[in-house]
This record gives structure tokens, sequence and C-alpha cells, in this order.
């Protein structure tokens, strides 16, 4: 399961990369074609817009897996091992519930819109919606993988904070 995460977590990043760079193509493009040509890239707003919903949910997903949102262990850093076990068990059970939740939401959404269409493009507005799905799913396994894992004992200590105290903390360093 581990390499799994680690082969769909590699190519999310070069989806990303993608999203990116066709982003910034589209929005260069459609503002130099309008302020240099009076023209411009009728779709550029809303492709960019759905762009950015995906990456965001796609880099949430490969943040989870490296542990780099951010946080703060005030309370949590000062309690004991077993201590940051319970805390942590319950934040994952309550992260599984929101996943559940987002997926549900998103699903119904999903089939709510499937008929409608966006204004510029002419595509299925689940397109926006599919991206919470996938973020549900991947996102909830692999919060249900670090919860076996600490049920199991097969997590150490210095990994009981699943988060990096600042953005300017090196990867790799958890507080």
């Amino acid at each position: 399961m581990t390499r799994f995460f680690d082969i769909t977590c590699k190519a999310i990043e070069y989806l990303i990369a993608a999203c990116m760079a066709c982003m910034v193509v589209l929005v260069f493009g459609n503002v130099t074609l309008r302020y240099g040509f009076n023209s411009g890239i009728t779709l550029s707003e809303e492709l960019s817009r759905w762009l950015f919903v995906w990456m965001t949910f796609l880099g949430a997903i490969v943040a989870l897996r490296s542990h780099e949102h951010l946080g703060t262990d005030m309370l949590v850093g000062r309690l004991g091992p077993t201590g940051k076990k319970i805390c942590m068990g319950l934040s994952q059970l309550l992260m599984l519930f929101v996943c559940w939740l987002l997926l549900k939401g998103a699903y119904q959404q999903a089939v709510i819109n499937w008929t409608s269409t966006s204004a510029v493009m002419e595509v299925s507005l689940s397109w926006v919606y599919f991206p919470g799905i996938i973020f549900a799913v991947l996102g909830g396994l692999l919060i249900a993988l670090e919860f076996f894992k600490l049920i199991t004992g097969q997590l150490q200590d210095e990994n009981l904070v699943m988060f990096q105290e600042s953005e300017e903390a090196p990867h790799g360093d958890k507080h």
C-alpha cells in the first residue's frame, strides 16, 4: 500500500505541475492577447479556475501523504507518548469522518450537476466536484493506513505529530 501511495503521489505531483503550466500559459496568453491584440482566449478564466480547484485538492493529497500540512503542537507536544497516541487516534477518526462527509457531499453535487454545463466550456459541472471525491477517497485511505499503523504499534513516537510547524521549517523537520 505504501508503494501505491508513493507512485500515486509522484503522478499527482506531475499532474499538478502540468495544471500549473497550463494555467500560466492560459492566463499569460489571455492577458497578452487582451492588451496587445484586443482579443482573448474565451475559456481561459473558467479553465484556470477549474485547474486551480483540481490543484488544491490534489496538492492536499500530497501534503497529507508527506505530513506537510501546517499545524501546531502546543498541547500535544507537552503530552507523553500515550497522550500523543490518543490525540492522534482521535484526530485521525475525526479526519476520516470529514473525508466521509466530503465524499458524500461531493458525490451528491456531482450527481446533481451531471447534466448542468459550464457557461463557456459547456462541460459538465460535475468535473468541479470530482477532485473532492478523489481527495476524500485517497485521503481517507491514507488516514486509515496511518490509523492502522497507530493501533498496531507500527508508528514510532517521533511520528506522532502529523504536520509541519512552520512553512520556514525544512521538509522532514517535525516539531
